[in-house]
């Protein structure tokens, strides 16, 4: 595959379509996927014009949505029309439109569009990654004392309550480690703010490629080593995604085995 520029030119027209409904969007009436799940008509809405929209400029491309499904054989994108729909739901202003291309499994274009700060994160491999026009790296960070640490959602539906013993001893010891922890409700935002330096760390015992796909390679191309729990280098089948500056990865993993 070649000129990767094209698709993120294409991510863009995706996400300015998002942006046009989201500006519109004055209903907000909530349904449950599952437990404490929720979804809008606002998330699908975005996911049908997105999702067309980027079958009509890269039709070679299939298509994976957190909302409608698909499949990532080959080349596709990959969606998350907006990352942190609980905190949407609420009135909490950190969601995020997530976008990326997955080139066989691995994420070759990024896109994050994080509301709050009006401001799109993006990433071609090989070619760095930026915050509007400027170029970002992680953070400089290299005692975990000194870091501020992303944790991500606690566990909902089947064996939560087990999940989340985990979830709740990480945090534990995190919390007597770290400068200090925080839970921002957005895969995506978590991902991009280590990418750009705004945290130091990320710590999610999940994998779902809408969350982190465009944000694994954010985090990347801007320096941050990004693996599985158990240290090895983060792919689609990863079981949880640990993202940190280089100065605090190793401290990190220590820390959660």
């Amino acid at each position: 595959m070649s000129d990767l520029d094209k698709y993120l030119t294409a991510a863009h027209e995706a996400v300015d379509v998002a942006d046009a409904i989201l500006r519109a969007s004055r209903d907000h009436a909530v349904a449950f996927k599952g437990d404490r799940d929720p979804v809008t008509e606002t998330d699908l809405a975005i996911e049908r014009a997105m999702r067309d929209c980027l079958r009509r400029t890269t039709p070679e491309a299939g298509f994976l949505g957190e909302e409608t499904g698909g499949s990532t054989d080959g080349l596709a994108w990959v969606l998350d029309p907006i990352d942190g729909t609980a905190n949407f739901t609420h009135g909490v202003p950190l969601t995020a439109v997530s976008l990326a291309l997955l080139d066989h499994g691995e994420p070759v274009v990024g896109l994050i569009a994080v509301q709050a700060e009006g401001i799109r994160y993006a990433a071609i491999r090989g070619q760095g990654a930026t915050r509007g026009e400027d170029p970002i790296s992680a953070s400089a960070c290299a005692e975990l004392q000194s870091a501020i640490v992303a944790m991500g959602d606690y566990a909902t539906g089947p064996n939560a309550d087990a999940r989340n013993q985990v979830r709740l001893g990480i945090t534990a010891v995190l919390a007597a480690r770290a400068q200090r922890v925080r839970m921002l409700g957005s895969a995506a935002i978590d991902l991009a703010w280590v990418a750009a330096g705004k945290l130091d760390a990320s710590v999610m015992l999940s994998n779902k490629p809408w969350d982190t796909a465009a944000g694994v390679l954010l985090a990347r191309e801007a320096g941050a080593r990004v693996t599985d729990l158990d240290g090895q280098d983060h792919d689609l089948t990863s079981t949880a995604t640990i993202a940190a500056a280089p100065g605090v990865i190793d401290q990190l993993l220590t820390l959660l085995s």
